[in-house]
């Protein structure tokens, strides 16, 4: 992952030393999941939540990843052809990701997407999973999605996939 110049972060998986109450997204459902639910889904291994860390080792971001289904008649058309016709198939749920209201305009958001897609292409290796869902919150978030090539499902506008063949060749490229 790169990083501004000037600025190390890094990301690694929650645990109970990262200080959660001191995050802060200006959203209040991302800050509720994450002050009061994350650390709960993680132990009950519901959701996989990711922290970004600062060079001051401040939380700057977070997202989950899950396993997920979807259905094979709600991806776009030019990726479902080119799949098995099983009326289910895996794929990986972005589920959350947010970035601390101090940390805005700096890129980190992109940065952290980064990272989850990166983590997730890793794991197909050993689970499968045609590409990444998200949920927009918003018509920023819904923005934010497509700018990074996200296309929405099937009659869901706000549920968007991003198929891992796209994701592989990003990775492949860069």
């Amino acid at each position: 992952m790169s990083e501004p110049p000037g600025y190390e972060y890094r990301v690694e998986p929650l645990s109970a030393f990262h200080d959660r109450a001191a995050f802060h997204s200006g959203s209040p459902e991302l800050d509720h999941y994450f002050h009061q639910q994350a650390g709960q889904d993680a132990r009950r291994r519901v959701a996989a939540p990711f922290v970004m860390l600062d060079e001051t080792e401040s939380l700057v971001g977070y997202y989950t990843l899950s396993a997920y289904s979807v259905q094979s008649r709600e991806l776009p058309e030019a990726v479902a052809r080119k799949l098995p016709r099983y009326p289910l198939l895996p794929a990986t749920l972005l589920g959350r990701l947010a970035i601390a209201a101090a940390y805005r305009g700096k890129k980190l958001g992109h940065l952290l997407l980064m990272d989850a897609l990166y983590r997730s292409l890793r794991s197909t290796s050993e689970v499968a999973s045609v590409g990444v869902v998200v949920e927009a919150l918003d018509d920023a978030a819904l923005e934010f999605y497509r700018h990074h090539e996200f296309r929405s499902l099937a009659d869901r506008p706000n549920r968007l996939f991003l198929p891992m063949l796209t994701i592989e060749k990003a990775y492949k490229a860069g």
